[in-house]
């Protein structure tokens, strides 16, 4: 079957994760990806471990299947040719160095755009190419400190978390991913490539979202609400009898539902409780006797009630739980690979479902360097 983007070259100059997230997903979806390191592979992410696989690292694996390598010194002049050379027939290059490295190679768009001024250029960095922290190296775990998203995850016991995989580098790749392919659209009308500025730090202040526009309406610094939402009561996870679960009342119906599930229909008609903003501004008082009457039954009791009412409701599953889903199975989110190195790896697969056109999965994660015979010969 045809591949949604199999006529698109792109060379990947990145590493660690936001931008190998953002060229897996392409090469996902068809487009060929020309992963460049410097000899002996310079993406970090080879490194970190364990776990590691004969030798390979889970991490590694991660983000950089349907991908092909090859190995060049961009310190050196005949690197830097290199490039030059590849970028002729490329449609798309992508880096996450620090803002000024490639103008240093002497690869930067102004230059590369004369040679190839169909050129797409992406540039990934912490804090994006203007501004005074321009200058300043970005982390994933420095980004949700900086951008507000740690100060409003926890609670007052835990004081502020990070997210538990680096969330600002995968809606990063996500959102270069979106940008490149806009980009690619126009340039069908206009012939003319363009560079994109993408900044960890962007992206993570735009994912606030309700929270941040609640501080621009408000003007109140959200607190830390731990598994709580800040906009909808009840939304949360509650202690059962033996163990947790989620409850996600989004509106009043499911919320009354609950009540009535609960054995406690008076709370519906409690007005301190009606309306979602009445439940917002009194759930000091409610949180506690819905917790008291949840602690009674099971999770599976409560899950199946729940259900029966159409009351948004999950389980809380560990990684282990979650690879023995069999919703996800049906919905083929983990394949298995071979690779010349590890043997038979299992990955998470792609959530782009797209009936003519699908994903695929046609290259294992490369080892550093190789195909550089066949493709700089």
């Amino acid at each position: 079957m045809a591949k949604a983007l199999e006529h698109i070259r792109i060379l990947d100059l990145s590493r660690v994760l936001a931008g190998p997230y953002c060229t897996m997903i392409l090469g996902d979806l068809g487009a060929e990806i020309i992963k460049v390191e410097a000899p002996g592979g310079s993406d970090e992410t080879r490194k970190w471990g364990p776990p590691f696989q004969n030798g390979v690292s889970a991490y590694y694996l991660c983000t950089n299947r349907n991908k092909k390598s090859i190995t060049i010194d961009l310190k050196s002049g005949e690197g830097v040719k290199t490039i030059k050379q590849l970028v002729k027939d490329s449609d798309v290059i992508i880096n996450n160095f620090r803002t000024g490295t490639m103008e240093r190679f002497g690869l930067d768009y102004e230059t590369l755009s004369k040679i190839n001024p169909k050129l797409i250029y992406c540039s990934i960095t912490g804090f994006g190419e203007t501004g005074p922290y321009k200058d300043m190296p970005g982390y994933d775990f420095i980004i949700q400190a900086m951008s507000g998203l740690m100060s409003i995850t926890g609670d007052e016991q835990t004081g502020p978390q990070k997210m538990g995989v680096a969330i600002t580098d995968v809606l990063t790749g996500m959102y270069a991913c979106i940008g490149i392919q806009a980009a690619l659209l126009e340039r069908s009308i206009s012939q003319q490539g363009q560079k994109l500025d993408i900044a960890l730090y962007d992206v993570a202040v735009s994912a606030l979202v309700n929270v941040g526009s609640n501080y621009f309406m408000s003007g109140e610094i959200p607190s830390q609400l731990g598994n709580q939402h800040a906009n909808i009561v009840p939304y949360q996870t509650f202690r059962t009898k033996d163990g947790q679960m989620v409850i996600a009342a989004g509106n009043d119906r499911q919320f009354e539902a609950l009540c009535d599930i609960a054995g406690e229909p008076s709370l519906k008609d409690n007005p301190k409780f009606r309306t979602n903003p009445d439940r917002v501004a009194h759930r000091k008082e409610l949180i506690p006797r819905l917790q008291q009457l949840f602690s009674q039954q099971p999770t599976a009791y409560w899950l199946k009630k729940c259900k029966q009412q159409s009351i948004p409701c999950g389980p809380i599953q560990n990684i282990a739980e979650v690879a023995a889903d069999p919703q996800l199975a049906a919905r083929e989110m983990f394949v298995q690979m071979s690779h010349p190195t590890a043997g038979e790896i299992n990955m998470i697969g792609s959530p782009l479902k797209l009936s003519r056109t699908p994903v695929s999965y046609r290259h294992h994660p490369p080892n550093a360097g190789e195909h550089n015979q066949i493709i700089m010969d």
